[in-house]
């Protein structure tokens, strides 16, 4: 059975940090392409980080300089580092495994997490 589950959202105030984490089960973490993306009231849901198998990243241009995507192997687990947090970053928080290794545009997701999340307050 797959399950990606996140964890460490909550509500801060702008300039500060969140780290989330994604554990991830019932398939091959270290051999698939791992999203974050958001989604916030109102909103489409939006990609904000990838990673693939080679541990190369990729960030929308809104949250670049300000989060970190990575993952441990060994723990099967995807973190989001999110630092100077903005109030525009208020959204839940997804990560998801997407089809093949390597990330691209237009990739489809195999599986999604339930979704932690994030409040930043000014």
């Amino acid at each position: 059975q797959v399950q990606l589950v996140e964890s460490g959202g909550g509500s801060v105030q702008a300039g500060g940090s969140l780290r989330l984490s994604c554990a991830a089960s019932g398939y091959t973490f270290s051999s698939t392409c791992m999203r974050w993306f958001r989604q916030a009231p109102g909103k489409k849901r939006e990609g904000v980080a990838t990673i693939d198998i080679g541990g190369r990243t990729s960030y929308t241009d809104s949250v670049k300089g300000r989060f970190t995507i990575s993952k441990d192997n060994a723990k099967n687990t995807l973190y989001l580092q999110m630092n100077s947090l903005k109030p525009e970053d208020t959204a839940m928080y997804y990560c998801a495994a997407a089809l093949g290794g390597y990330c691209y545009t237009g990739q489809s997701i195999r599986y999604w997490g339930q979704g932690t999340e994030v409040t930043v307050s000014s």
